[in-house]
């Protein structure tokens, strides 16, 4: 049976919700796996992707099992998949980098990261793990803000030879820098920070598309996020949010032909409340103007589990970066990037970038 060997830096919320997911659909068949995009992908099904490869910096999760790490404090994502078979893979310590904000150490510890006081890895011994693992693919889940962390793992990823799935906003794939260092050892890189399955990005993009399509003009638009999770936690910090806030603000912009003044849209996290755990609350609002003139206002509240919501767009990243490997495709991959991330190298309307992935499933498209 043919699988996907990935590696995964940072073994949080989304990894935990990642790696649930993988076991979860692995006794479904079809007809009964909801909440999945695409069930087969190149003949890939969620269950073919293998986890070889883990790092973290949290005490509590370096030397233990993969299975056993996945549900480690911080991490309060919801189980929805508690039969999860020993891995085989013991979580491997990283370098730490800017991976942890300085405010967080003033929170309790459920709450929050404990650096391990094991030597952290450099990047000879990320590579060698990387080599040694048999990855094909590394993941990059370090927290918002991480930019030499980012990078770091980037560098690593290039010099082991494995493409690289850039799920957080740090921009990785939207420079042209990596995209020329991947391009020119043939690797596929996907980025920048996955949006979710349904979730606030992808909600208020359609919104906004319906305004112009209906004829609305757009006048003013925020969106304001609230969770309890450490990734909310860490972004308290408003010196980690500044590519977050690009990201999530050209997602939307980005389907206007004229966009908003930056006085007129505001897009990004609220705040932290910590007994939401991994439940985030979006809240989106609108203001417009209709048919003569006429003034309309619209206001939505979205109530969703953060981390599994972005599963189901990490899965089909890694399955269609597995293609692009098997058929040499190096650099940029646009149609997965588009569809799932927020801030690809090249946006387009949503309905294009699902026609996009499409083709390239079926080989009709290079990438």
């Amino acid at each position: 049976m043919k699988t996907i060997k990935v590696g995964i830096v940072g073994i949080g919320n989304c990894a935990s919700a990642l790696i649930q997911g993988i076991h979860y659909y692995r006794n479904k068949n079809q007809e009964d796996a909801i909440g999945l995009m695409h069930w087969d992908i190149g003949g890939y099904k969620p269950s073919d992707i293998e986890i070889v490869a883990a790092i973290d910096i949290d005490k509590r999760k370096i030397d233990k099992d993969l299975s056993e790490a996945i549900f480690a404090k911080p991490n309060c994502t919801k189980t929805f998949c508690k039969d999860i078979p020993e891995a085989g893979v013991k979580v491997a310590m990283g370098k730490v980098l800017d991976g942890v904000a300085p405010h967080m150490k003033n929170y309790p510890e459920d709450q929050t990261f404990i650096i391990s006081d094991k030597k952290e890895a450099e990047e000879e011994d990320i590579v060698r793990l990387l080599k040694e693992s048999g990855a094909e693919i590394l993941m990059n889940y370090v927290p918002v803000g991480s930019e030499k962390a980012a990078k770091f793992y980037a560098e690593c990823a290039l010099k082991a030879n494995v493409a690289f799935i850039n799920c957080m906003p740090v921009f990785i794939a939207s420079t042209q820098e990596f995209a020329d260092k991947f391009r020119q050892k043939n690797l596929p890189l996907v980025g920048d920070d996955v949006k979710s399955q349904l979730g606030a990005t992808i909600t208020h993009r359609v919104l906004t598309q319906m305004f112009q399509d209906r004829g609305v003009k757009l006048e003013r638009t925020y969106q304001l996020n609230t969770g309890g999770n450490t990734d909310f936690l860490n972004m308290l910090s408003q010196e980690r949010l500044k590519t977050k806030r690009i990201s999530k603000t050209e997602a939307v912009q980005s389907v206007l032909d004229k966009p908003l003044d930056p006085n007129n849209i505001h897009i990004g996290p609220s705040d932290y409340v910590p007994w939401q755990k991994d439940n985030k609350i979006c809240f989106i609002r609108m203001e417009g103007k209709l048919f003569g003139g006429v003034p309309m206002y619209m206001d939505l509240r979205l109530d969703v589990e953060d981390s599994p919501n972005s599963g189901g767009c990490t899965i089909d990243a890694i399955r269609c970066t597995k293609l692009a490997l098997e058929r040499k495709i190096g650099g940029i991959l646009t149609s997965i990037s588009a569809y799932t991330m927020k801030h690809p190298p090249k946006q387009f309307p949503d309905e294009k970038a699902k026609e996009m992935v499409e083709e390239f499933i079926q080989g009709k498209r290079e990438r």
